[in-house]
């Protein structure tokens, strides 16, 4: 067993802001973080390698981004966080539609990794119990 796999086995399915914070941090290391690109230890994850798919890949890559703003909506974060995030997802979208440049864009903007930073930052002012100290 990959040590991904072990991760996701232990995922808790509750709806505690504490198996929230689990989930979300578990999804955005997936699709942001799972490997590192040899030669410039850049970590990259399955958003930039789906992305390299034509229409499909960032259609994908762009559902998998709104679950992350799904569980933040079932958090109660504000609509302007909401707004926010969406608008990352939208626009990291928006900009996979463009040949190459759509795919450099994955390489370098993280919409997954700003919404997490959202997330955590609702988490600690509103349910500082879940904080975890190794990020």
């Amino acid at each position: 067993m990959t040590p991904n796999a072990a991760l996701f086995d232990q995922l808790p399915i509750g709806r505690d802001p504490a198996s929230v914070r689990r989930r979300v941090e578990a999804l955005e290391k997936l699709l942001e973080r799972s490997f590192t690109m040899p030669g410039i230890n850049r970590p990259f994850g399955l958003d930039f390698l789906i992305g390299l798919v034509p229409v499909v890949g960032d259609a994908l890559a762009a559902l998998m981004g709104t679950w992350l703003v799904w569980e933040a909506r079932n958090l109660g974060m504000s609509k302007f966080q909401i707004a926010r995030m969406m608008g990352n997802v939208g626009f990291d979208a928006i900009l996979g539609v463009v040949p190459f440049v759509g795919d450099a864009a994955d390489f370098f903007f993280r919409s997954n990794t700003r919404n997490l930073r959202i997330i955590h930052r609702h988490l600690d002012k509103h349910h500082p119990g879940t904080v975890t100290i190794d990020r």
